[in-house]
Parts: C-alpha cells; sequence; structure tokens
C-alpha cells in the first residue's frame, strides 16, 4: 500500500516542498530510504521504528521503501522523521486519514516525542505559499510557527497524540497565540546613550549612520569607548517592522539561534564576531551553505572590533556586500544567495600599541610599524566606509560628571523622522535608505548650490576622493539635511560629511 505525506526542506533561507512516499510491501523485512537523504535523515530508520513501537502501534514486518520527492534535492537533518513515522502507519493501514492539505515536520524521539526543529519559520511559510491550510509542528516550535498567518498550527506533543487527533479519538486545539508571543513592547537597549560619558562627536556620527544606514569607523586608544559606542547603534535604530521581523526570524530559524520564547525578533541584529573568525564563519559556507555573520546580522549591525586583527581574506570578502547587500556563496550543485543589508561599525586602534596622537600616553611603535598596521586595511575597503571617527581618551570631568545624557529613545526618534522622509522619497523604488542609492538617484536627490559645487569641487582635488568616495559624501549629505529636516541639501551638511572623510588616505 501506498501513502504520501508532505514535508518540507530547507535550501539557503527558503523552503522547498517535499513529498514523503511510503510502500510497505511483503519481502525481506527492512527499511530503506532513498531520495538523496543525509546521514541524519538515514538515521531516522531506528528512530521512526523505535517511535511507532513506544506509541502503541506496529512497525511493518514486510519491506518498507521511503522515497523522499524530489530526488534531485538533498534532504538533511531530523525534520522528516514524523512525516516518514506518518506515512508508515498510513502504508500499513493502522491509521486513515485526509492530509492532503496538511504540512507535517518534526524530529522523533525513541518514546514517539517530538523534539525542538529549526527552519520551522521558513517551512511553514512555504505552505502557506502553497495553499496548504494546516501544518503540524512539534508543540515547543508552535509559537513560531504560528507568525505565519493563513495556515492553522497544531502543536504536536508526541506521535501518538498525532494519531489520537487524526483518528478523531482525541482532538486536538489549534494553537492560539499568547500575550507573550505577540508582545510587541520596545525591546531593552544594549547600551542607553545616556549612560555614555562625553563623546559627544562621536555619538552624533552614530545618529547619522543608523539615520541613513551609513558605514562607520572609529579608531581611539584602549579604554576610550569605541565598543561601548558601538553596542549602542541597535539602541538607536528604528525597531522593526512586521515584514523586517518575519525576514530576520527567518534567519535566526533556520540557524537555530531564534529564541523559543520570543519567536519574532524585535530587536535590530548586533553581531560581535571575534577577529579569529574564518572566511566562512562570517560570509556563510559549508558543504550545503549556511548564514554567516553578514547575514546574521541583515537589518541591523555588524560590530567588527580590532579591525585589523582580521585577515586580510576575511576583510577583503565584505566589500561586495557592502555594495550589493547580498552574499552569494557558489558551489558545485548550485548558487545560494542570502541577505546581507547591514551597517558596518568597526573600532581599531591607531597602531599596533594602541597610543599613537594619545597625549597623555606615548606611543612605543616605531612608523613602520603604524604604517604596516594601518596598512591591514586596504583602501578600496576603507572607501566603503562614509564615516571616520577619531574617540579619544575621555578626561576625568566627563567621567566623573553625574549629569545624563540624551537617551537611545531621543536619539531613536530623530532617526526614525529621518527614516520617514526616505521612505517617502523612495517610494516608488526598492530603495529604503540613502545609503541604497545608486548613480541616479543621487543626480536626482543629492543636488548642490553654488557654493555647495565649489566646496565639493575643492574637496575633491584636496582629499583626492575617489568617483565611489565622491557619492558615498553626496548621499551622507543627504542624510544630514534629512535629520535638520531640510529639502535640499546646505554648505554645512556638505561640510559636515566631509568631516567624516579620513584625514589620511590610505589609497
Amino acid at each position: 500500500m501506498l501513502a504520501t505525506v508532505l514535508t518540507c526542506a530547507v535550501i539557503g533561507l527558503d523552503g522547498a516542498l517535499v513529498e514523503v512516499e511510503v510502500d510497505s510491501s511483503y519481502g525481506v523485512p527492512g527499511m530503506t530510504i532513498v531520495g538523496l537523504p543525509d546521514a541524519a535523515v538515514q538515521e531516522s530508520r531506528e528512530r521512526v521504528r523505535s517511535a511507532i513501537r513506544n506509541s502503541g502501534a506496529r512497525f511493518p514486518t514486510g519491506r518498507v521503501t521511503v522515497n523522499l520527492a524530489p530526488a534531485d534535492i538533498r534532504k538533511e537533518g531530523p525534520a522528516y522523521d514524523l512525516p516518514i513515522a506518518l506515512g508508515i502507519l498510513l502504508a500499513s493501514g493502522q491509521l486513515i486519514a485526509d492530509i492532503g492539505d496538511a504540512l507535517f515536520i518534526g524530529e522523533l524521539s525513541l518514546d514517539g516525542s517530538l523534539r525542538h526543529t529549526t527552519g520551522i519559520l521558513p517551512m511553514v511559510g512555504l505552505a502557506q505559499e502553497h495553499g496548504l491550510t494546516r501544518a503540524f509542528v512539534p508543540a515547543v516550535d508552535a509559537a513560531e510557527a504560528a507568525l505565519i498567518e493563513g495556515v492553522e498550527i497544531f502543536p504536536i506533543d508526541s506521535l501518538a497524540d498525532l494519531v489520537r487527533h487524526l483518528t478523531g479519538e482525541a482532538p486536538l486545539a489549534p494553537f492560539t497565540e499568547s500575550s507573550e508571543a505577540n508582545d510587541e513592547s520596545e525591546p531593552a537597549a544594549l547600551v542607553d546613550f545616556a549612560d555614555i560619558r562625553g563623546q559627544e562627536h562621536v555619538k552624533r556620527g552614530l545618529e547619522v549612520a543608523a539615520a541613513g544606514g551609513h558605514n562607520l569607523l572609529m579608531q581611539g586608544p584602549p579604554g576610550s569607548g569605541k565598543t561601548l559606542l558601538a553596542r549602542s547603534v541597535p539602541g538607536i535604530m528604528p525597531l522593526l517592522t512586521r515584514d523586517e521581523a518575519l525576514d530576520v526570524s527567518r534567519i535566526y530559524s533556520v540557524t537555530g539561534l531564534l529564541p523559543a520564547d520570543r519567536p519574532l525578533l524585535r530587536q535590530r541584529p548586533f553581531r560581535a564576531p571575534h577577529h579569529t573568525i574564518s572566511y566562512a564563519g562570517l560570509v556563510g559556507g559549508g558543504t550545503w551553505p549556511r548564514p554567516g555573520e553578514i547575514t546574521l546580522s541583515h537589518r541591523g549591525v555588524l560590530f567588527l572590533d580590532e579591525l585589523p586583527e582580521f585577515g586580510q581574506r576575511v576583510l577583503e570578502v565584505l566589500r561586495q556586500p557592502l555594495e550589493d547587500r547580498i552574499v552569494t556563496i557558489s558551489r558545485a550543485t548550485g548558487a545560494i544567495t542570502f541577505p546581507a543589508n547591514f551597517v558596518l561599525i568597526g573600532a581599531m586602534n591607531p597602531c599596533p600599541c594602541g597610543f599613537a596622537g594619545d597625549p597623555v600616553k606615548p606611543c612605543s611603535c616605531s612608523p613602520q610599524a603604524i604604517t604596516r598596521y594601518q596598512k591591514r586595511i586596504s583602501g578600496p575597503l576603507l572607501d566603503r566606509i562614509d564615516i571616520h571617527l577619531e574617540v579619544p581618551r575621555i578626561e576625568y570631568e566627563k567621567l566623573a560628571d553625574r549629569r545624563q545624557g540624551e537617551a537611545s529613545s531621543t536619539v531613536r526618534g530623530r532617526v526614525e523622522q529621518a527614516r520617514a522622509v526616505q521612505r517617502k522619497r523612495f517610494s516608488d523604488s526598492h530603495i529604503r535608505l540613502n545609503s541604497d542609492m545608486g548613480p541616479a538617484e543621487v543626480r536626482d536627490f543629492c543636488r548642490l548650490d553654488d557654493t555647495g559645487e565649489q566646496l565639493m569641487r575643492a574637496a575633491m582635488r584636496q582629499l583626492q576622493l575617489s568617483a565611489r568616495a565622491y557619492h558615498r559624501v553626496l548621499k551622507l549629505a543627504r542624510t544630514i539635511a534629512d535629520l535638520a529636516g531640510d529639502t535640499q541639501i546646505a554648505p554645512p551638511h556638505l561640510a559636515e560629511a566631509l568631516q567624516y572623510r579620513p584625514k589620511e588616505l590610505s589609497a
């Protein structure tokens, strides 16, 4: 007898519908799984056998053949346990049910209970796209699955509970989203601007970066607050919209990093990988590519502390994602594209000892060592960073000052207003922020008056700006004007944008 159960595979960040075809017939006892399964799927034979027996059912004594179709898509992970077990019960005649409109996902324990499964969000999203009306998932993942509208979610604790539901013996109630899971209250910031003493010009630069999605590099001696300042950036960025939150949550669902108690991420991601990270860890990779830190930073902040300590290859791979906002990983079996729309924030010391130019502690590095250290960051990468900031040592008077500074919520209000202006400006295009503008948009929205033209001409000559840097200065000036509520770029906006260029170019 033949039975078919619908489930899903995850390829990159997208789902692909899989039909689990199970045939139970007379023959030499055994179970075979075909359809390009990986080791975890092959091992499901023993999990499924024990789960069926421990759930009060019998495993067929004849030949069982399981085909995972389409056969040209690699099947990996234990999410196929539940549909395979259900298909065996249907094919052996122990269960009769109409399941043509349902998706089944879950890893089985030997006692028949269901475990947490990664990638639930894109899987249920695929069910919605294909018009399926029901999804049966592990109870622990029901809140995550319920984020997809239009699909009735049934939380399953065990295989026995699923069988009793399908036979009508003990019907299960559809999952109802709890108030905790649907909590849209403002998440707490990692660091509040009000708790940071001094560095007002750096805070201003971070505000501009958050408003327009611009990349930023801080340079200063150890202990000047670079890391603390970077951690405050998510707190001044607008909260994720629901579409953005689903986009980010889908990435974290596939990687298994989605919190069970808050399946919908509301805070923008903040990723700070160590400088020993590998190329694949940053970009993503593997035999079957998985997202890396670049993709985990999507819609948020990627913070690279001690920037020159990162490997040369690791840093250079950032150049393409910073321009295209995507990262493509190619393998012999095909190419997978991951989103990578993030704000890059880097931090570095001015020299190996960290005190070059410090007014208090003398530097112990030779000029050659300082040049060699700074040359670890290539000119093309520096050219893709819009804002370069000096972070000096903080004086005692500012550290001891008990007065509270401006709160992150106040700064976020200005950032949200600036972003609202940008949404209105780019409402007829795919562009979201000023940093995403291309040459055509720069020409239309970044026009200068005569004084601004003269200032820009002088800057091009004195700072030796490249064509890319020229456009980035104009986009930065556009953001500064948006923060000021001005429709036109004025000379003061352009002057501030030019101040954020590096004082000495490396290329």
